[in-house]
């Protein structure tokens, strides 16, 4: 049987490139033995001789040596040729080869890159373009590391190819956002090397990195949550300087740099690049969906394939630009591919992504640095599906708007500029004619309309939304009947600017509440009908005082959590202020027409007359929402967090800094009056003040509560803070739960959305993180404790410091980390073996308080790691230290005892001997009758049967050294411990072995 190099069916036909190759290997065997032959071969006989040669290290791996120095005599042009053949079936081939022949080719790259081979830079780019994203195969798992390990071994040669240094980097950035989301123990191993690989040379070579562009950013963001990545992350943004990089200042300097299509194209396999460019550029509209079919079957049939499609999408947009011709041709245009792509995607991550490649450029654009090739499928998808595709539209639209405000809000002002110059392109290079299409189409909600016209009119985008590290939210969605009805009566003034963001420090204050009824400014009319006026002049009331729009707003709220709105009919509720979307409308309208936030970010204050936390409609509604719960505040507080606003971190802060400051009220002095209670002044707990303010407002006008001014005894009146605190917490759970039900995917759990909001929360309430974290897990118990993610963000974000305040706290029981289920601790212990060494610390410090207290089967735990394996003495040595500790505080039970006895002998051999030492001095008398029970259940053979129902049976080793320890100290041994030594052979043996070696001594 011949050699080949190709798996082949019946029908197929053989290859002309495999056909030349193994003919010249026939035609040449004899000389591909030693000795070779000394004469100087003819350019026809040496490029036969390679071909040869290469055919020849493929199929006979036995004789590979042989045929590498047969090259290395014979080679006159720097390998040239040799690898020429090499990359063209890296290119056309490597899919079909056969398995041996794949090992080979590695091989043989290998040892081309040790010569410094002309072109093995190519190669190397070749063969990782055939590594395939979102293929976890052992084929091509393999590859990863396979080309991982040439690099790590041929460092110092890599550092001298820039492009092939900065290519691997890329590739594996991107490989790894795929691969550290598979939890099976198989990949560790190899998220290890491309962890340790791309954080080296963005450590160590960041300067060479920057030539990525800024696609770096991209998939750096996709990896935050890797420890070692999210350090990257903070540096890039707050401390650039730790890259030593002469000239690199901030993170915008990379955002203005555009990535090379090269680069782009490492993650699309020269078969999908063929296929795709066919697709592009020879498919007539109509006849495209037998192609995609296939596509599809061939690329995106696997379920963890679907990663692949952002990549495709970052491939059309950027490194696939038709010619004219092609475009005012009838194929298949760019945007109608990518929309069919983004029809694909399943997985809620993986839609972002790919938005997020699509927009990329938007967001930085610039008519000097960047090709308007690369955002016009973009604008053509948002124009070309109204009206038939209309949520695709307003998709990317409102994607494109929480980008803006979201991606980094520090420099937010670049981004708005990028997008603005991005629109004004667009329409003077002619891609669209005009923007009318978006900002006249009634299909579109008109909060979105207004966001629209901001931005393509070069203003600041007014409204604001989450940050882009929580999960993008769901689509903006607005009633027909909304679309067709509402109206705003306040209008931006296209040439105005918006006002600065925050609390004019200038403006009057108003301490007396206003009067909704006053006939000067509103005539006495229905209770609607002053509501709807107060609404529509809100803006103006903003305008002219932000203290007074807030109290406007507040009547609002009381007048909408007030009224019913049963008795109006569905059309006129549709127009009416008492629909909850068209009130969010209005008010989000009317303060971002000023400048101002409905839901600002979480900044600290700077002066004390203004806390955004107190000073904000957000609070507000917060408040609102806590004292009425009905259907249309759900309903009005539900519409606002579905559209990206700050809600829920907003919601989560509150609730914590209402604990907080209720907790320090117990130091802090009031005066008692006669038949009042005492408002305390005391500027730090304002929340808290305010907050009993709004509570006594609300109690007022629902008619539960006497008018006027509410004092408050913090001393007498603990009951009722302490409600507060409680039901601002209950109320945010009530919250969390409205969220999920208006989630497209319903199965997300509560505790991912708390999770969200308190990351969000990480993100800005640094110094009050401690509190927020302490909040969470003693009023949310039942959605936080016993988490890993919880736990694990807890240990990364806090110092040793706040631990030592949190053991106090967990000792006072006033709320718990840990899980009392034996199940979750030893899923916990065996997850925290792979975080850092100082996590892992953090993680045990608190263990042993916690599960002291909560006392934990330890039995089982102990039992859970032991079954692990073989431990390895530098994964799991705080582990076992941590086990120790914990063993060590519990009472030696007989479970406990007996399974400390059965543990195995591995790298960890003294564990079992030391717990039973410290159980000597800490508690002996319970560990010997622990013993004595064991005793009674052991049978000949030295098995537990009883306390062990699996069969566990006594180690004599740890027995032996717990004997010698007794010895050693001077301890008498009890009966029940010289029963034990005497009645297990295997214990009795070795004491034996050992007295007969003190003889001898």
């Amino acid at each position: 049987m011949s050699l080949r190099i190709l798996q082949s069916n019946t029908h197929d036909a053989e290859n002309r490139f495999e056909i030349s190759l193994r003919e010249a290997f026939e035609l040449l065997k004899p000389q591909l033995k030693p000795p070779f032959p000394l004469t100087i071969p003819s350019p026809l006989e040496y490029s036969k001789l390679n071909q040869a040669i290469l055919f020849g290290i493929l199929t006979q791996p036995q004789l590979a040596k042989i045929h590498i120095t047969h090259l290395h005599a014979i080679v006159t042009d720097g390998y040239g040729l040799f690898v020429s053949l090499v990359l063209k079936i890296v290119f056309e081939l490597y899919p079909k080869l056969i398995e041996l022949v794949k090992i080979q080719l590695i091989w043989v790259s290998s040892k081309l890159v040790e010569v410094s081979a002309v072109g093995v830079d190519s190669l190397l780019i070749g063969l990782m373009r055939q590594i395939v994203g979102g293929d976890f195969s052992d084929g091509n798992l393999w590859l990863c590391v396979e080309l991982l390990r040439i690099f790590l071994s041929n460092w110092d040669w890599l550092l001298e190819e820039p492009l092939l240094l900065t290519s691997a980097l890329f590739t594996y950035l991107r490989l790894l956002g795929d691969h550290y989301r598979l939890l099976d123990s198989k990949f560790e191993a190899l998220k290890r090397m491309e962890i340790d690989f791309c954080v080296t040379v963005l450590r160590n070579h960041f300067n060479l990195s920057l030539r990525i562009g800024r696609d770096l950013v991209r998939l750096l963001q996709d990896l935050v949550y890797i420890p070692e990545f999210k350090a990257i992350w903070k540096d890039l943004l707050l401390n650039p300087s730790e890259f030593k990089v002469q000239g690199f200042t901030d993170i915008s300097q990379l955002y203005s740099s555009r990535t090379s299509s090269k680069y782009l194209l490492l993650r699309i396999t020269p078969e999908m690049e063929m296929q795709l460019r066919f697709l592009l550029t020879h498919v007539k509209w109509g006849f495209q969906n037998r192609y995609q079919t296939w596509f599809a079957r061939k690329f995106l049939c696997r379920p963890e394939a679907e990663s692949v499609i952002t990549d495709i999408v970052r491939f059309i947009c950027c490194a696939h630009h038709p010619p004219n011709e092609v475009i005012q041709s009838n194929v298949i245009p760019r945007w109608a591919i990518i929309g069919w792509l983004l029809k694909c995607c399943r997985n809620s991550h993986v839609e972002a992504n790919t938005k997020l490649a699509l927009l990329f450029d938007w967001m930085f654009f610039s008519e000097r640095v960047d090709n308007i090739m690369n955002i016009e499928p973009a604008i053509l998808l948002m124009v070309n599906s109204i009206p038939k595709y209309i949520d695709m539209t307003q998709n990317i639209l409102e994607f494109l708007f929480q980008l803006v405000e979201n991606y980094d809000m520090q420099r937010k002002e670049v981004l708005v500029k990028g997008v603005s110059t991005a629109f004004d392109v667009l329409v003077r290079k002619g891609v669209v004619p005009s923007l009318e299409a978006l900002s006249l189409c009634t299909l579109l909600s008109p909060l979105l309309r207004k966001k629209f016209s901001y931005i393509s009119s070069n203003s600041a985008l007014a409204v604001h939304l989450p940050h882009c590290s929580a999960p993008p939210p769901p689509k903006l969605s607005s009633p027909s009947s909304l679309e067709m009805q509402m109206s705003v009566s306040t209008k931006l003034t296209p040439n105005s600017p918006p006002k600065e963001t925050g609390v004019s420090t200038s403006a009057p204050v108003i301490n007396t509440p206003v009067a909704p009824c006053s006939p000067k400014d509103i005539p006495v009319r229905s209770p609607i009908d002053i509501m709807e006026d107060l609404v529509q002049r809100l803006g103006e009331f903003i305008k002219r005082s932000i203290d007074l729009g807030l109290q406007i707003l507040e009547e609002i709220l009381l007048s909408f959590a007030r009224h019913d709105s049963q008795s109006l009919d569905a059309a006129a509720l549709a127009s009416s202020v008492l629909h909850p979307e068209v009130l969010a409308c209005q008010v989000t309208e009317a303060f971002t027409s000023n400048g101002y936030e409905v839901f600002p970010s979480l900044k600290s204050p700077t002066k004390f007359d203004y806390d955004n936390e107190i000073q904000s409609a957000a609070t507000l509604v917060i408040c609102t929402f806590i004292f009425c719960q009905d259907k249309r505040m759900q309903e009005l507080i539900t519409f606002w967090s579905k559209n990206g606003y700050l809600v829920g971190p907003r919601f989560l802060s509150y609730a914590s800094r209402l604990a907080h400051e209720a907790n320090m009220i117990s130091g802090l002095r009031t005066l008692k009056r006669e038949n009042s209670i005492t408002v305390t002044s005391d500027p730090e707990i304002p929340l808290l003040k305010h907050h009993i303010d709004k509570y006594s407002s609300f109690m007022s006008a629902r008619g539960e509560g006497s008018p006027g001014v509410v004092y408050i005894d913090f001393n007498n009146d603990s009951k009722l803070i302490v409600e507060l605190v409680q039901g601002a917490f209950a109320s945010y759970k009530t919250f969390l739960r409205l969220s999920s039900l208006s989630h497209k995917e319903n199965n997300t759990s509560l505790a991912k959305f708390l999770f969200s909001d308190l990351t969000s929360c990480c993100q800005f309430e640094k110094k009050r993180f401690k509190e927020l974290l302490c909040d969470v897990f003693r009023y949310l118990p039942d959605l936080s404790t016993g988490r890993e993610e919880f736990v694990l963000l807890l240990v990364e974000t806090l110092d040793y410091a706040d631990l030592v305040v949190l053991q106090f706290d967990i000792c006072l029981q006033r709320f718990s980390i840990f899980s009392e289920d034996t199940d979750t601790i030893s899923r916990m212990v065996k997850k925290s073996c792979s975080w850092g060494l100082v996590e892992q610390q953090k993680f045990w410090a608190l263990m042993e308080y916690d599960q002291v207290i909560l006392k934990v089967r330890m039995e089982k735990v102990v039992k859970d790691f032991f079954c692990l394996g073989l431990l390895d003495p530098v994964v799991h040595s705080i582990a076992i230290a941590g086990l120790l500790t914990l063993c060590s505080r519990h009472a030696p039970t007989p479970e406990l005892v007996s399974r400390i006895m059965s543990l195995p002998d591995d790298n960890f051999e003294g564990f079992a001997a030391s717990v039973l030492a410290n159980w000597v001095a800490s508690n002996g008398l319970m560990l010997f009758n622990s013993l004595a029970k064991c005793l009674e259940k052991i049978d000949n053979d030295g098995n537990l049967v009883f306390f062990i129902p699996s069969g566990g049976k006594i180690n004599p080793l740890s027995i032996s050294r717990f004997l010698r320890f007794l010895d050693e100290q001077g301890k008498e041994h009890t009966d029940c411990v010289t029963k034990l030594c005497t009645s297990i052979p295997e214990i009795k043996a070795k004491l034996a072995d050992a007295a007969a070696a003190q003889i001898g001594r």
